[in-house]
């Protein structure tokens, strides 16, 4: 990474209690432009917890959240709105609103969050509508969608408002192994696409190695271990061997596939050049 550029999100020593229970604890992490970090973890390890804290939902008790160098827990709440836009995220459950057409949940947050209207709503959700494949299905209701094309529906609505960074909660919980594979394509597709940041929270190992650039384990409310896929996954730490073994995930099957993806470095240049380019003639 070019070391004039830090990272584009930035953690530290975060802690959040519910009522006695510590489920974080002294949490640190960083995210740079590009990248695909995914965070593994079992049930109740503190994973979405987490993401409420970095995507502003809820306050840490303690800490520090960075998001290209403006400190979010400081800001007021029309200024953390503001910055919050920089997030979207992909539900676990695709939080679809099922009295509303394919068109219009993905109009939802332009309308409601952002008030526009008209024309340039018009203009938004057909471009990412014909992005993700759905134009054909855009008067449809969701539940008349399978179960691919859902989760298709649930990342254009996030995409929408065009977010630097887009974090997907569980994105492969509930899907057959099939399904799950077609996920992790899209999840890269949409970095390649769109040039997003991505976060990935997931227990699905197999997700962890085809997609991420960096690896991090939270366990008990603490990252136990952090690298790239193919060091995580020979690591000899019991924590992760405990959690890697159980997966039974075999990365070299999945190794031609992750030998496709471009590079965090290629992605962080292609946004640079996408956002510095100049501003066409007017007429």
């Amino acid at each position: 990474m070019d070391p004039a550029e830090p990272p584009l999100v930035i953690v530290e020593n975060l802690v959040k209690r519910y009522d006695d229970k510590i489920i974080l604890d002294h949490v640190s992490l960083h995210v740079d432009r590009g990248e695909t970090l995914v965070v593994v973890g079992g049930s109740g390890a503190g994973k979405s917890t987490l993401i409420r804290q970095i995507v502003g939902l809820e306050k840490p008790d303690s800490g520090s959240i960075h998001i290209d160098g403006i400190d979010l827990l400081a800001l007021g709440e029309v200024a953390l709105l503001h910055e919050r836009r920089r997030f979207a995220v992909v539900f676990q459950n695709d939080a679809l609103l099922d009295s509303m057409s394919v068109f219009d949940n993905v109009a939802f947050p332009l309308r409601e969050e952002l008030g526009l209207r008209g024309a340039e709503v018009e203009l938004r959700v057909v471009a990412k509508l014909e992005a993700l494949g759905l134009l054909d299905a855009r008067k449809k209701l969701p539940g008349e969608l399978s179960g691919g094309m859902a989760k298709r529906l649930g990342v254009a609505r996030a995409l929408v408002v065009e977010p630097e960074i887009l974090v997907y909660d569980e994105p492969t919980t509930g899907l057959d192994p099939i399904s799950s594979r077609r996920v992790d394509a899209l999840i890269d597709e949409m970095r390649e696409k769109f040039l997003v940041t991505s976060i990935v929270i997931t227990h699905d190992m197999a997700t962890a190695y085809e997609i991420a650039d960096r690896v991090m384990l939270l366990e008990r409310g603490k990252f136990v271990a952090e690298g790239p896929p193919e060091r995580f996954f020979d690591s000899d730490l019991p924590a992760v061997r405990t959690f890697a073994d159980a997966s039974a995930v075999e990365p070299q099957k999945l190794a031609a596939r992750r030998a496709k993806r471009k590079s965090a470095e290629e992605i962080r240049a292609a946004w640079r050049a996408r956002h510095t380019a100049p501003a066409p003639p007017r007429s």
